[in-house]
């Protein structure tokens, strides 16, 4: 073949660095914003926060024009439903030096420490304080010695010639600790240590019994053959169980250096003139604004040397749009939201509506990528509390009137019913269908079953009560 030269013309979407930045902007989480401008103004001097007295920065629009509508379709088209990864949790600064230091939280103290703080008080011999220590190391987060002496054998210095009672007398130390509980092998082990401290009784005596030999069949809630094995009456095995569910089953969880991630909520809908309105959080809306200074100086002194000024005093622009245009999104979805589900905020959850997120994006001339960006990690509080946007989004049932019902209205019926049940006759999931036939609703038992699952409820036979 004899090579040629050919003229093609076609379209293709350019993302550029402006809308990469305003799409990644959308994505994040207000604390992952408020992370992501503040590294931001440390490597950009152009852009800084308008938190004094004297400073303005620009309100965001709260119309429904928006600039960069047409190029959020566009990169939705072009980008599809990909995800984008968020990345840290929020935390409060603790470094601030005005910070009064009467208010500042104490530093939690881990079980090991405060274990290893009791022993040391214990003044116990070496030889055992060594092997109580090693104890200590091995336990869970939970405060659990689960794997067991039996692993702890070979621990020991060789030197030593540890044997396995003197490891019993260093676990009977650590378990003599507080909490109650701690250092316990398994369940039954560790509630027997908390039930061992209180006060002897009747009740303290069948429940260590309990306990010890028959805590499958509580789990199972089988009452018949626990007051059998007993020998006991309905009000004993009620004291019992009471006993028993006072208890903690993991004594070292209250430990847990776990830090608790904060939200903040993007919008605030109250209630006006009788219409439900969502307006911004102007506590999550950062204040940002142009260093006029750096900015008059550039435009004074144009030349090759301040080029690269130049793009900082660009992107910084760039910056303060597409967070005004983030929120203006976020507002816009939002008061779309609330309009759909006002019914919600009058009734709860029973009066959620079916609602999918290509409702709003037509709604609102946005791609459906868009709005699932849009209300992903993004709160809305309301007298009833806190929900995430995506939370008023749910799948569409029939009903036998030829409406349609949301499945978190079919949720909050399914919760109703199970709260007012007898608990000594709890519902199953066929009554639970039933139930909801009779109010129009037809659900099939097992996705009565998968609903209750969601919701974290149990069974009917671990829901039975005396």
């Amino acid at each position: 073949m004899k090579p040629t030269l050919q003229l093609k013309l076609s379209q293709q979407l350019t993302l550029t660095p402006q809308l990469q930045q305003a799409i990644r902007l959308l994505q994040l989480s207000t604390l992952d914003m408020q992370q992501e401008l503040d590294q931001f103004i440390e490597l950009n001097p152009m852009l800084e926060r308008a938190d004094g007295p004297d400073d303005v920065a620009e309100p965001v629009a709260e119309g429904d024009s928006v600039e960069l509508n047409d190029a959020w379709q566009a990169a939705g088209e072009a980008l599809g439903e990909l995800s984008w990864a968020a990345a840290g949790n929020g935390s409060p600064d603790d470094e601030d030096e005005e910070r009064d230091w009467m208010q500042q939280t104490p530093e939690s103290i881990s079980l090991r420490e405060h274990l290893l703080a009791q022993l040391g008080e214990m003044k116990l011999p070496q030889r055992d304080a060594v092997l109580a220590s090693l104890i200590v190391e091995a336990l869970d987060e939970d405060g659990y010695l689960l794997g067991g002496l039996e692993e702890l054998i070979d621990l020991g210095p060789d030197e030593w010639e540890v044997d396995e009672e003197e490891w019993r007398i260093a676990l009977r130390y650590v378990q003599h600790c507080e909490p109650a509980g701690v250092a316990a092998r398994a369940l039954p082990e560790c509630l027997q240590l908390q039930l061992l401290r209180l006060p002897d009784s009747d009740v303290r005596q069948m429940a260590l019994t309990l306990v010890l030999d028959h805590l499958d069949l509580l789990g199972a809630r089988d009452y018949t053959k626990l007051k059998r094995r007993l020998q006991c009456d309905d009000d004993m095995l009620r004291q019992v169980q009471q006993l028993i569910g006072s208890l903690d089953p993991k004594p070292g969880r209250p430990f847990s250096t776990e830090k608790p991630r904060y939200v903040v909520p993007d919008v605030v809908v109250v209630k006006q003139k009788g219409k439900w309105v969502a307006h911004l959080n102007a506590d999550a809306v950062p204040k940002l604004k142009v260093n006029q200074l750096y900015a008059s100086i550039l435009t004074q002194h144009r030349g090759a040397d301040g080029k690269g000024l130049q793009e900082q005093l660009q992107e910084a622009r760039w910056m303060v749009k597409n967070v005004q245009q983030r929120f203006a999104t976020i507002l816009r979805v939002s008061r779309a939201i609330v309009e759909r589900q006002w019914r919600f905020f009058e009734h709860g959850d029973v009066g959620m509506v079916p609602l999918v997120l290509r409702e709003i994006a037509d709604e609102l001339d946005l791609h459906e990528s868009t709005v699932s960006r849009v209300t992903n990690q993004k709160y809305l509080l309301s007298p009833r509390g806190i929900f995430e946007l995506k939370y008023f989004f749910g799948s569409r049932l029939e009903t036998d009137t030829g409406g349609a019902c949301s499945a978190t209205a079919i949720r909050a019926l399914i919760k109703q019913l199970i709260q007012a049940e007898d608990p000594a006759r709890p519902l199953s999931d066929s009554q639970l269908s039933d139930m909801l036939a009779n109010q129009g609703v037809v659900v099939a038992r097992r996705t009565v079953a998968k609903y209750r699952e969601a919701m974290h409820i149990a069974p009917v036979n671990l829901r039975k009560a005396l």
